[in-house]
């Protein structure tokens, strides 16, 4: 009986997310808040909670977030990771401070305490790379010239949560100071071990896991990729970015393989990875925060937004570009999850949970609009207040850039 009542729950949950995220395809915005509110609506104080199927949630939310974090992986090499930190590190520095601090701030100032602000400094730093892709995509900008800034900045952000999570995972574990030290040096050793046999080993790598079978492929890169992550977590530096790690040392056919394979498996349990941090957040909690929810997501879209145009300028692009970098940076979404998850897994601050919640739910749906509407807006207001300012294109930057109208 037991497991007949797992087996509907499951497949519900299952069913209800395949259509939600129907709709929001139909509509062309992010699922991710709809995932969310799945979960309020089934968790404790929700429409409908659920029982039996909670601990197998769990464990796929677990799993939901080591593909996410293998898939981001699978994206870079480590030599672009290299170039990509030589070249563009102030960005990622102007990105941490503008961004960071106001999330600090904001903990401290509802009293939360110096854990609970690094935790929601990380919440308000981290852009949502699967969102912010999905919108350069739906807007067709992937060629444009900021757009590889746009990916710097995530790139930067990625690598450097390689360093934050190992941080964060020691404080909420309530670690001292030697532990949480000894912590970070052992993953600060793990990833640089793992770069420098991405660099000089990576097609041998690569070549050992590679399989002509798709089957074999599959369980070879998925099995590799849990074992890490669990011994990573052993160690306290993170399963995430143990799995973040394998995705770095893996590439060429190996890699475009296991994107492939794993895709759907990513995008199933990802979003019963949102549904689960939804389950323990009561939606009676939300009202009371809603409103500094509601303040700290309108100061970290601009300065989002300012951080975008800063870097963009220092790549040397028009002012157009300029604008539309820092719009299509401001979507905040499965990152910012998975660092509240933490605190609220370790219960560190009640409230924390619920305004993480908000606040991901309000610039998640804010995104693609900034995306698509600021650099319109700010040519507007610019051309208002000097309309003699010239604030044309550059040559190189043509009709075929503008976003596609719907």
């Amino acid at each position: 009986m037991h497991s007949a009542v797992l087996l509907i729950e499951f497949g519900s949950i299952i069913l209800a997310l395949g259509l939600l995220g129907r709709f929001a395809a139909r509509f062309r915005f992010s699922p991710i808040p709809l995932y969310l509110l799945a979960g309020l609506a089934f968790g404790e104080g929700g429409l409908l909670p659920l029982g039996a199927s909670e601990e197998f949630v769990a464990t796929g939310a677990e799993i939901g977030v080591i593909l996410l974090l293998l898939m981001l992986g699978l994206e870079y090499t480590a030599s672009d990771l290299v170039s990509n930190l030589k070249a563009h590190y102030p960005a990622g520095l102007v990105d941490c401070a503008l961004n960071a601090l106001p999330g600090a701030a904001a903990a401290l100032l509802l009293g939360w305490g110096p854990v609970a602000a690094v935790v929601l400094a990380g919440v308000t730093w981290i852009s949502s790379s699967g969102v912010i892709a999905k919108v350069l995509g739906d807007l067709g900008r992937v060629g444009n010239r900021e757009t590889p800034v746009i990916l710097s900045v995530l790139v930067l952000e990625d690598l450097a949560m390689a360093v934050y999570l190992p941080i964060v995972t020691a404080l909420v574990a309530g670690a001292g100071l030697a532990a949480g030290s000894l912590t970070l040096a052992i993953a600060l050793g793990v990833a640089g071990l793992v770069l420098f046999a991405a660099v000089r080993y990576g097609r041998v790598i690569s070549r050992f896991v590679s399989s002509d079978d798709p089957e074999k492929l599959l369980l070879v890169v998925l099995g590799l990729t849990i074992l890490v992550a669990g011994v990573a977590q052993q160690l306290q530096v993170s399963a995430a970015v143990g799995a973040f790690l394998v995705g770095i040392a893996l590439s060429g056919e190996a890699a475009e393989g296991a994107h492939t394979l794993l895709s759907p498996l990513r995008d199933l349990f990802a979003a019963i990875f949102f549904v689960f941090f939804g389950l323990h957040t009561d939606p009676a909690s939300i009202p009371p925060v809603l409103l500094p929810a509601l303040a700290l997501a309108v100061v970290t879209a601009a300065t989002k937004i300012a951080t975008g145009y800063w870097a963009a300028r220092r790549a040397g692009i028009s002012v157009r570009g300029r604008w539309r970098a820092g719009g299509a940076l401001v979507a905040r979404g499965e990152f910012s999850i998975v660092i509240a998850g933490l605190a609220v897994t370790a219960g560190i601050e009640p409230s924390l949970g619920p305004l993480a919640t908000a606040y991901v739910l309000l610039l998640v749906v804010l995104g693609p609009l900034t995306a698509r509407y600021t650099e319109p807006l700010a040519l507007w207001w610019t051309r208002r207040r000097t309309p003699r300012e010239d604030v044309a294109e550059r040559p190189s930057e043509t009709r075929a850039q503008e976003p596609v109208s719907d």
